[in-house]
């Protein structure tokens, strides 16, 4: 009766989408929680959700949102990347690269598109715009 309302809202609230725009129910979403960790190479074809930590290898053939949590320590390779945590290593998006509030990144940045909020910070090489990828 009282506050029923308000804890069936809070039950349902979902964490910042991924969605690519993509409606037809297809696209699945791996979640990496925070309190995981992953050792070794990490592939997948589907979008990712990280707030654990991975050390190795990351090559996601969508999207890398990455909450304040997340880390990984190695070589990054996705199509778009929405980071508000950390990365040290080889960062490399063939889509858009964003950078938020909280990111830090520790390594090489190469991305055909970069946004970058204010605090975000970044230490090494960074190439931005289509020349850096094949066509």
């Amino acid at each position: 009766m009282f506050g029923t309302k308000s804890k069936q809202n809070q039950r349902t609230k979902k964490p910042e989408s991924i969605s690519n725009g993509n409606t037809n129910g297809q696209g699945t979403t791996c979640i990496i929680a925070s309190g995981t960790r992953i050792e070794g190479k990490f592939s997948t074809t589907e979008d990712v959700r990280l707030d654990g930590i991975i050390v190795g290898e990351v090559n996601c053939e969508k999207r890398v949102v990455m909450g304040e949590t997340g880390k990984v320590e190695g070589n990054v390779l996705t199509v778009d990347s929405s980071v508000r945590g950390k990365v040290k290593g080889e960062i490399k998006v063939s889509g858009t690269l964003h950078l938020h509030e909280t990111a830090k990144i520790d390594g090489a940045i190469i991305a055909r598109k970069m946004i970058v909020d204010s605090g975000a910070s970044y230490s090494g090489d960074c190439r931005v715009g289509d020349h850096h990828f094949k066509k």
